[in-house]
C-alpha cells in the first residue's frame, strides 16, 4: 500500500500507552463481513456498514471499500454526474488515481494516500472518474469512500471541497514502532489531522506489522469502529479474529486494541486498519439514494430541487464527461 509512509517509524512521535489502571479497554460488540457489490459505472466495492445498526455507526452513514482490484487496459470505471445533499463524502485513495469535479468548482486528482473531502451541504452535483491515462493502461485501484452525516443545523451549509495531500496527514508511531498511524481527520492523543469537519470525528489509517499490537486512547464520547482494509488479526483485548473486509464495532471505554497476526498473506504483508470514531448526532436520519436528511419530506424536496436544477449544473468544461447526471 503506497499511502504515505516513512523510512524510520521510530523517529515519529509516539502514541502514549493508556494507563492500564484507569483506562477501560473497549469490548468488541460485533464483527460483520462486508458484502460485495458494484457502484457507479460498475467498479467493485465492499459495503462496510451493511447489517450494522445505524445507531452504532452515528455520525457515519455509509462506507464502501473500493477495490482492491487490478484493472486490465480499458476497464477502470468511475461514476456519472450525480447529486448529494445533507452530508459529507470522504474519498481516500491508497492505490491508483481518482479525479473529482463538482458543480461548486471543487476538484482535483487524488492518489497514494490523498483524500478529497466534499461537504455536499445544501446540495451540488459531482463526478468521480479514473484519469484517462489509467483507463488506457489499467492498473491497481484501491480506496474507500465514507459518508459523514451533518447535523440538522448544518444540512444546508454552503458546499465546500478540501484537497488533503497524503503528506499533510499527522504521522505517529506506536510505542514499540510496530505500527504507523496516519491521522487524516480529528485528533488522537494531542495530535490533529488536517481534515476540517462539521461533526466531531476521528479518522485514522494504521499499518500494523506482523505480530504487533496497537492500542489507541479513544474519546469516551465517541463511538469506535475498526475496518480491516488488508491483512488479518484480532480486535479487542480478548482477541476476536478479523480479516480483510470485516468491521469491528466497539462498546464503551477508553481505548481500542487491534493486533496483527504474526503470519500474513504474501499479497498483504501487513495489516491495514481504518479506525473511525465520532460524536453521535442522535437526530432522525432519512437516507435515500444520494440524499441524507432528517425527514421524508426533506428527501422529497431534495429530489424536486435536483430535478428543477437547483442543486447546480454540470460545468461547461465537463458537460461531455461520461454522460449526464442521473
Amino acid at each position: 500500500m503506497p499511502a504515505i509512509t516513512v523510512d524510520n517509524v521510530l523517529a515519529l512521535p509516539r502514541v502514549s500507552t493508556p494507563d492500564p489502571v484507569t483506562a477501560r479497554p473497549r469490548p468488541v460488540v460485533s464483527v460483520t463481513t462486508a458484502p460485495k457489490g458494484f457502484e457507479g459505472e460498475g467498479f467493485p466495492v465492499r459495503r462496510a456498514f451493511a447489517g450494522v445498526d445505524l445507531r452504532k455507526l452515528d455520525p457515519f452513514i455509509h462506507m464502501d471499500q473500493m477495490g482492491e482490484v487490478e484493472y486490465a487496459p480499458g476497464e477502470p470505471k468511475g461514476t456519472p454526474w450525480h447529486p448529494h445533499r445533507g452530508f459529507e463524502t470522504v474519498t481516500y485513495i491508497i492505490d491508483g488515481e481518482f479525479v473529482h469535479s463538482d458543480s461548486n468548482g471543487g476538484g482535483g486528482v487524488i492518489r497514494d494516500g490523498d483524500t478529497q473531502w466534499m461537504t455536499a451541504g445544501s446540495g451540488l452535483l459531482h463526478i468521480e472518474t479514473p484519469p484517462e491515462h489509467l483507463v488506457v493502461s489499467g492498473g491497481l485501484f484501491h480506496g474507500f469512500q465514507l459518508w459523514v452525516n451533518l447535523p440538522k443545523a448544518d444540512k444546508f451549509a454552503a458546499p465546500r471541497y478540501q484537497d488533503i495531500r497524503g503528506g499533510q496527514v499527522a504521522l505517529l508511531s506506536s510505542p514499540d514502532g510496530g505500527s504507523l498511524v496516519r491521522i487524516i481527520a480529528g485528533e488522537l492523543d494531542g495530535h490533529a489531522g488536517p481534515g476540517n469537519t462539521y461533526t466531531p470525528i476521528t479518522m485514522i489509517h494504521a499499518t500494523i506489522s506482523p505480530g504487533a499490537s496497537l492500542t489507541l486512547p479513544w474519546r469516551q464520547d465517541f463511538n469506535a469502529l475498526a475496518y480491516t482494509l488488508a491483512g488479518k488479526g484480532t480486535v479487542g483485548t480478548k482477541g476476536r479474529p478479523v480479516e480483510l473486509g470485516q468491521l469491528a464495532v466497539f462498546g464503551e471505554g477508553d481505548s481500542i486494541t487491534v493486533t496483527a497476526d504474526a503470519k500474513q498473506d504474501p499479497r498483504h504483508p501487513t495489516m491495514d486498519v481504518l479506525f473511525l470514531g465520532g460524536k453521535p448526532i442522535r437526530e432522525p436520519v432519512v437516507a435515500y439514494g444520494p440524499f441524507v436528511m432528517n425527514t421524508k419530506a426533506e428527501v422529497v424536496q431534495a429530489f424536486e430541487d435536483y430535478q428543477a436544477g437547483r442543486l447546480g449544473s454540470i460545468p461547461a468544461a465537463h458537460a461531455g464527461v461520461r454522460g449526464e447526471a442521473s
